[in-house]
């Protein structure tokens, strides 16, 4: 199993950052499919696979009218109805247990996003370890109510969120007995740019709502989740596919298996990488001050001669005294005869 945090999953900014593979609907409607995308977490050293649990009869309705279309010509699912689109999306109830299971026997997490309450009842039966609140359902009280009084782990995803609207999710949450809740920012076009990514907005979350903050990113790359571990995310969420060209729903703004393992590397770089605030050399360091600049005489010299820029040098290694003390020591006489490559100090003087 991963490491050991406080809660049993994600921990806070002294572990490391907490990945979450997305599996979304890049199954494909075909459970081998979904369980090779287990795998492929797993090998990419994720620390849980994410599902998303729903029919498409809980979602939405199954009509005509025109609002129930995806209208906006810059949807990756333009022209779609809602109810297609979550039909061919869902992860089927009956796959849920095989692919938990399958995490466990590869030492991962699994859990889920639950769209309503029906949801929460099934997955409670499977005794999921934590859930998630999708960022449509954020402002869904009554589901994140729900959720919380179940007494696991909770991760609320705020895109499109205000600072009002995030306010009461937390606090239905926390009003219901939630203790271990991670915010993520979130930014809810798909894929999103990175110019609209505002990772920045993590320290302040953080600081507001008094909790672990994360991102879930739909942006392509790794470079807005590594930003994001250096403003104090704790959690990465990304979608995973095995491979894009099968297409599928999400497959667009998804990672590869290669691409998901470096993000995982990269994160974790990042966030080995913020340390503490300290100055003055490590321990990693202490040998490296003597490949500094440091006073040297530069030609042999007797008793008595007078320290110029001719026999005077400042270079390295730092044996010598340093290079601060340079005009100081101009004009000043050597108190005994010394060879070139001789390194200043105080009893030469």
């Amino acid at each position: 199993m991963t490491d050991s945090v406080n809660n049993g999953l994600w921990g806070g900014t002294g572990t490391r950052p907490f990945v979450i593979a997305e599996m979304s609907g890049n199954h494909n409607q075909s459970l081998d499919r979904a369980l090779s995308i287990v795998d492929a977490a797993a090998d990419a050293g994720a620390h849980a696979v994410k599902l998303q649990t729903y029919t498409e009869d809980t979602m939405t309705f199954d009509l005509e009218d025109e609002s129930f279309r995806i209208t906006d010509p810059t949807s990756l699912w333009a022209g779609q109805s809602f109810y297609e689109l979550y039909k061919k999306a869902k992860t089927p109830l009956e796959w849920h247990k095989p692919i938990m299971e399958h995490a466990r026997s590869r030492g991962i997490h699994c859990f889920s996003s639950p769209f309503d309450e029906s949801a929460v009842d099934f997955l409670e039966t499977l005794d999921v370890p934590a859930y998630k609140i999708a960022s449509f359902e954020c402002i869904d009280l009554p589901l994140i109510n729900r959720v919380a009084k179940t007494g696991k782990p909770l991760i609320i995803s705020t895109g499109m969120a205000t600072v009002s609207e995030i306010s009461e999710a937390v606090d239905a949450a926390r009003s219901a007995g939630c203790q271990d809740l991670v915010l993520l920012k979130c930014t809810s076009t798909y894929p999103a740019s990175p110019e609209n990514s505002n990772v920045r907005t993590i320290a302040r979350m953080r600081d507001v709502f008094n909790c672990d903050v994360g991102l879930s990113d739909h942006t392509m790359g790794i470079g807005a989740a590594v930003a994001a571990v250096a403003f104090g995310a704790t959690v990465i969420e990304k979608h995973l596919t095995l491979d894009r060209s099968d297409g599928g729903v999400d497959s667009e703004f998804s990672l590869e298996p290669d691409e998901f393992a470096r993000l995982v590397k990269e994160t974790e770089t990042a966030w080995l990488a913020l340390g503490d605030v300290r100055f003055g050399p490590s321990e990693k360091e202490v040998n490296a001050r003597l490949r500094r600049r440091s006073i040297y005489v530069a030609e042999d010299m007797q008793a008595g001669d007078v320290f110029t820029s001719s026999n005077l040098r400042r270079i390295r290694p730092g044996r010598g005294l340093p290079p601060k003390y340079y005009s100081v020591l101009l004009g000043k006489k050597i108190s005994k005869t010394v060879k070139k490559g001789t390194p200043v100090s105080w009893d030469l003087l």
